[in-house]
């Protein structure tokens, strides 16, 4: 798909995967959206891209994931100034060090990486049904399997037995659930939606974790792919002609790829639909 004067949003974008995506949206003559919490590193990025690629058509929209007003005020600003959305990159995420809950109420770690591009996507779905081509991409991770072996849906936001990597697998098992179930709902429109892993990357992914997570990163770091390189599968998914028949399939290094078994149970993938509904006031 040719990007050239098409609206692509990418949330966290200021940095890491989502910065690498913007940067490639524009390079290919796109209309980028950027949806960030910092301003300061939002700026700078946008201005790097720019610098870049020579196109200025990049908006910052300000929003903390988190909050689910932030969210549907972006969501608002964007359907207010855009009839049509080509490309929706919910790449935003985070590793909580210990259990918080948000304003809402709502654990941390599930609020950013699941409800919000849940919440959303949802929100900006008349503008995605505009589009000839409309690509919904959630950015997972294969520790969405070790997320499963713990799932489950009476305890989602662990209120029990918490650890930030049981939280960090859950919610990216989620965000496959929520891929498969939503392909469901692009029955008869011209959307698809895909899930995928990009991969170890070198990321601002652990800002928020604990000691130990820190550690393990910078240990590993000389080990991990670039962001350039974790961006290469969603690049991929938003442009290539050849997935549009493998809706709401989970995706690895531009393959499709055997997610966690209990990702693509329609039974549970329904339910946390519901599930989700509810926790974000669209039920």
């Amino acid at each position: 798909m040719d990007l050239a004067n098409k609206l692509c949003i990418v949330t966290g974008a200021n940095s890491g995967i989502g910065k690498e995506t913007a940067r490639n949206f524009t390079a290919k003559g796109a209309y980028v959206i950027m949806i960030c919490r910092s301003k300061k590193r939002a700026e700078a990025a946008r201005q790097e891209i720019i610098e870049d690629t020579g196109n200025t058509r990049i908006k910052i929209i300000l929003a903390d994931l988190s909050i689910q007003q932030d969210v549907q005020d972006a969501a608002e600003q964007i359907s207010n100034e855009f009839d049509q959305i080509d490309v929706l990159v919910n790449n935003a995420g985070l590793i909580a060090n210990e259990r918080e809950e948000t304003i809402d109420g709502i654990e941390k770690t599930l609020a950013v990486n699941h409800l919000a591009p849940f919440l959303l996507t949802n929100l900006l779905w008349a503008e995605l049904l505009q589009s000839e081509d409309a690509r919904v991409i959630n950015v997972s991770s294969e520790v969405h399997k070790m997320g499963a072996k713990v799932f489950d849906l009476d305890n989602l936001q662990l209120s029990e037995n918490y650890s930030a990597m049981n939280a960090y697998g859950i919610s990216k098992l989620c965000n496959v659930m929520f891929t498969h179930e939503l392909a469901k709902h692009t029955t008869d429109s011209s959307i698809t939606t895909y899930s995928l892993h990009p991969g170890v990357v070198r990321t601002q992914l652990a800002e928020e974790a604990g000691w130990a997570m820190k550690l393990f990163y910078w240990i590993g770091k000389p080990f991990m792919r670039s962001p350039t390189s974790g961006a290469a599968t969603t690049i991929y998914l938003a442009t290539s002609d050849d997935v549009t028949s493998m809706n709401g399939q989970y995706f690895k290094d531009e393959n499709v790829a055997e997610p966690a078994d209990i990702a693509f149970d329609d039974d549970i993938t329904s339910r946390l639909w519901e599930r989700s509904k509810t926790l974000t006031g669209l039920s």
